[in-house]
């Protein structure tokens, strides 16, 4: 069984709280109690309790929830992710695209390990077909490490683009995220802006894609496929 369901923006009774919390245990609990042998949880490099981020504070304590109602849960933990017509490298390609001058989150020196989507499927499943029944947190990130600035600059190189980039301070970020999120449907969150605060890297002490037996896919790659699409 794999609880994958994740919030971004709170709108009403549905709060970071209510759904990585509260939901994450009371799906663990009837997992528990329907005497399911395996259950994954889906969370995210950085889940931290003690964060001052709520965001990121109340993903650190779902886990907690979780393991504390079944004591064998697996936890997952992916990098940021992508793959084609997802809302990472294809919004960042459009916007790159429509830019000629694009502005980056601080000074573009957060360290990002993007994951391919299908790669950590393929890590849910192996992780759940494990033969051994303790409780175990993966980390999994793709295959190079890159700061945002070297994110951008490859995707603009792949897609045949020269582009200028600037810096803008996270409080700037914020300050539009805020007015952003007063929108239906908004384009940035302050949640994602404190997210672009925080190195989105795997733990070397943590195990990862390679312990499950996975060769992760290059964002390079997949931006050709992307391309090709669009």
């Amino acid at each position: 069984m794999v609880n994958a369901i994740s919030l971004y923006v709170e709108h009403g009774n549905e709060t970071f709280h209510s759904v990585h919390v509260e939901a994450a245990r009371r799906v663990a609990i009837q997992a528990r109690q329907a005497g399911i042998k395996h259950l994954v949880h889906l969370s995210g490099i950085g889940s931290d309790p003690r964060s001052r981020s709520l965001y990121i504070r109340k993903r650190g304590e779902g886990e907690l929830a979780v393991l504390g109602a079944f004591a064998n849960a697996i936890v997952i933990r992916p990098a940021v992710m992508f793959g084609p017509d997802d809302a990472f490298l294809t919004t960042i390609l459009k916007l790159l695209k429509r830019l000629p001058i694009y502005p980056m989150f601080g000074t573009g020196q957060t360290r990002l390990q993007p994951a391919y989507v299908e790669d950590v499927a393929e890590a849910i499943v192996r992780a759940a077909q494990r033969t051994e029944t303790n409780a175990i947190t993966f980390e999994c990130g793709g295959p190079r490490v890159y700061t945002y600035e070297e994110l951008l600059r490859t995707i603009a190189r792949e897609a045949g683009l020269k582009r200028i980039l600037i810096p803008v301070p996270f409080g700037a970020w914020k300050a539009l995220a805020w007015i952003a999120e007063m929108m239906p449907s908004p384009p940035i969150t302050r949640n994602q802006v404190e997210l672009m605060q925080v190195d989105n890297v795997p733990s070397s002490e943590m195990p990862g894609f390679g312990q499950l037996g996975i060769s992760p896919h290059t964002v390079e790659k997949t931006l050709q496929e992307i391309l090709r699409m669009h």
